[in-house]
């Protein structure tokens, strides 16, 4: 009894923050979006499943959706071939590697704030510095986050350069993880680079590549900050993402009922993507090294 009781009281602290600031606030928000509460007005009114089925049924669901799946489509392949580029490269092992790898990682280190206020700039259509190098090369530049056509790949651009350093890290990590005798061998048969890399290194980093692509995608439907300080989810909803709507829902309309059901949706659909993405995986990821 006396051990039962002094691990219950270790354990204290972390259970009262756990309850405190998790699991009362997780179910405060599914009872908040049963019912309609703008703050000031009064007591939440139950209303039963009316904001799920407004959600659901209106346009701008759709667009949420669709938004986010733009993200993802552009999103993903570009931060995967990126970092594992990037993760080839500091595996490598010459004069000065910790210093790159420093610098590669310094913009995981940026608040996002900052991070998209720089790439707001670089991206201006008549002094920024992306369009600028464009014009070097006899390319005229779009007018990226004033066009509804380039605004999301201009917020993709932003968080490439934002994300590239850490999940790089984690690649890196994968890479150093492999026996150098595989390569070894390789090279006593006679194979190539690109055939050491697609028959070696691809299949035993793939434990890494798929939890990567899991943080990656979970990230992409909580894609918030960028878009409101690059785009403020324009133009013309353009940019509207899922974190966004709930945030001006709360806090500019003060529908919290209304947010609280969005957030919930949200949940739903990060749940089923990473649901979907471990049943997935025993088709393609490779465990055995």
């Amino acid at each position: 009894m006396g051990k039962r009781l002094t691990i219950f009281l270790f354990l204290l602290p972390s259970l009262v923050g756990l309850i405190l600031f998790s699991i009362i606030p997780i179910g405060t928000s599914l009872y908040l979006s049963l019912t309609e509460w703008d703050i000031i007005g009064g007591p939440p009114k139950l209303q039963g499943l009316k904001n799920y089925m407004q959600i659901l049924s209106s346009e701008e669901m759709t667009r949420l959706l669709g938004n986010t799946l733009y993200f993802i489509a552009l999103y993903i392949p570009l931060i995967l071939l990126a970092s594992i580029l990037v993760a080839m490269l500091l595996n490598n092992r010459f004069k000065g590697i910790g210093v790159y790898r420093t610098i590669y990682y310094v913009p995981v280190l940026t608040s996002w704030v900052a991070a998209a206020l720089l790439w707001k700039w670089l991206l201006n259509p008549k002094y920024g510095a992306v369009n600028a190098i464009l014009g070097v090369f006899g390319i005229q530049g779009p007018s990226w986050l004033q066009d509804k056509v380039w605004a999301m790949p201009g917020i993709v651009l932003a968080s490439i350069w934002k994300d590239m350093g850490y999940f790089a890290l984690i690649f890196l990590a994968g890479l150093q993880g492999i026996s150098k005798s595989y390569y070894e061998a390789a090279e006593i048969d006679g194979a190539s680079s690109f055939a050491k890399f697609r028959y070696i290194t691809l299949p035993l980093v793939t434990p890494t590549l798929f939890f990567v692509m899991v943080i990656c995608i979970i990230n992409s439907f909580q894609l918030f900050p960028q878009v409101m300080v690059m785009t403020e989810g324009g133009p013309g909803g353009a940019t509207q993402v899922f974190v966004e709507r709930i945030y001006n829902y709360a806090f500019r309309y003060y529908k919290m009922g209304y947010a609280a059901s969005l957030s919930w949706i949200l949940f739903v659909f990060i749940f089923v993507a990473t649901l979907i993405q471990l049943r997935m995986q025993r088709k393609w990821v490779h465990y055995d090294s």
